[in-house]
């Protein structure tokens, strides 16, 4: 019986009380049964009214849990949108980082082609033309792939 509200102790005194009364009553039969009757029905109301008054304070909690959950909810969407939306910038910059990459490594093919095709209409040594344009695209990509680098860190 260890509520915090002492309800329990309520009903144990009450019963000791009816007990006792009934025991050490000077009354008729009737006037007691009256008595208890009495007395029962204001135990009753008793409970009744605290019934009632548990009922609204559940009532009550519920509706602040349910504030307190939607609550929570709009926070949480907000929050998962924001992240979305960050994620699909992340990805958006890395997909343009990549084809700014592509795009300067296509280039760089084009020039070392062009470069090859040149030498090799030009006439003379071949070898060596052929060795610099090949160093030609290479610096090309080196310079495509620092451009990549460059971007990917900012």
């Amino acid at each position: 019986m260890e509520e915090k509200s002492g309800f329990g102790y309520f009903l144990l005194g009450l019963g000791l009380g009816v007990a006792a009364g009934v025991l050490w009553a000077p009354r008729s039969g009737d006037e007691t049964r009256q008595m208890l009757a009495d007395k029962a029905g204001e135990g009753a109301d008793f409970l009744k009214s605290r019934a009632s008054e548990g009922a609204d304070y559940v009532k009550s909690r519920a509706e602040d849990g349910k504030d307190y959950l939607s609550q929570r909810t709009e926070d949480l969407k907000s929050s998962a949108a924001g992240v979305y939306e960050q994620g699909r910038s992340a990805v958006n910059r890395q997909k343009e980082n990549l084809n700014s990459a592509v795009e300067a490594g296509r280039q760089a093919y084009r020039e070392a082609v062009s470069d090859v095709k040149s030498t090799g209409t030009q006439g003379g040594s071949t070898g060596a033309s052929t060795a610099s344009a090949m160093k030609n695209a290479a610096t090309a990509a080196s310079n495509a792939a620092s451009e990549f680098a460059k971007k990917e860190k900012s």
